[in-house]
């Protein structure tokens, strides 16, 4: 089983990141549920679905009110469930997109991770705690950056963080602050991805920044017009360009994902 999350600083292209690889989980046999928990929700025109309908359900205010028992929006204090009922969600509104991925839109959870919480953040920490996944099933959550949001009590629902970097040291100093984060509330296995290389001086540069962090690095993209080309087409890249060499190189990280799981 896969249990993932990936952050990284915005424009870095994790979103990016998360759908291919969910998408090649699923061509490899894998069960896939790609949750898409960023406030930009661009993760199901990756995956090739199209979600410009869709109701996240963080904003789904009937919904959560029903399970929760509270309306969103109330003063905070008031009486609220904060384990609803969520085990029925997946099916309701999950959305499956090429090649068998499962999609939910979740919206994002307020952050702090230890402060009040309103029905909203209670509904989707439920959620998140109960994406429990069993052999041959992977979870991939496409997240924004850090992870407060996630908080103590939805740890256990990501075995390992996968923080995107792009050569530049505000990405870098993203990837610290993250791993700082994660530790807090639990996640220990923090690996990273160094996206958008435009020569080996600039990944060399971001492993050696990221060996000081004790960030182990996963694997590495080249700059790849035709990402941009696709997003400017509205295809997902791998109905675009799946010879490309940003494909490609998201190919071996998916498969060294595989083989770490085993």
């Amino acid at each position: 089983m896969i249990n993932i999350a990936i952050t990284g600083k915005g424009g870095v292209g994790k979103t990016t990141i998360a759908g291919v690889i969910s998408r090649l989980l699923a061509e490899n046999g894998y069960k896939v549920l790609a949750v898409d928990a960023d406030p930009d929700m661009n993760l199901g025109s990756v995956l090739g679905v199209d979600t410009s309908d869709v109701i996240p359900l963080s904003e789904n205010r009937e919904l959560i009110a029903e399970r929760t028992g509270s309306t969103p929006g109330k003063s905070v204090g008031g009486v609220f469930k904060l384990n609803p009922k969520v085990d029925d969600i997946v099916d309701i509104y999950g959305i499956e997109g090429p090649g068998g991925v499962n999609l939910i839109v979740m919206g994002t959870v307020d952050k702090g991770g230890t402060g009040c919480m309103c029905p909203s953040d209670a509904f989707l920490r439920a959620l998140l705690r109960h994406l429990i996944i069993g052999k041959d099933e992977a979870i991939v959550l496409d997240m924004e950056a850090g992870v407060e949001h996630l908080g103590r009590g939805t740890a256990k629902s990501v075995d390992t963080l996968i923080v995107v970097v792009e050569p530049g040291m505000k990405s870098i100093d993203t990837a610290r602050r993250v791993k700082n984060l994660a530790k807090d509330i639990g996640i220990t296995k923090i690996i990273s991805v160094i996206n958008k290389v435009r020569k080996k001086e600039e990944s060399d540069l971001v492993e050696d920044k990221l060996a000081e962090l004790e960030i182990p690095v996963l694997g590495t993209v080249p700059y790849d017009q035709g990402f941009v080309e696709a997003d400017l087409a509205g295809k997902s890249p791998l109905d675009f360009t799946e010879d490309g060499e940003g494909i490609q190189a998201i190919k071996k990280i998916e498969r060294k994902l595989v083989s770490d799981s085993k």
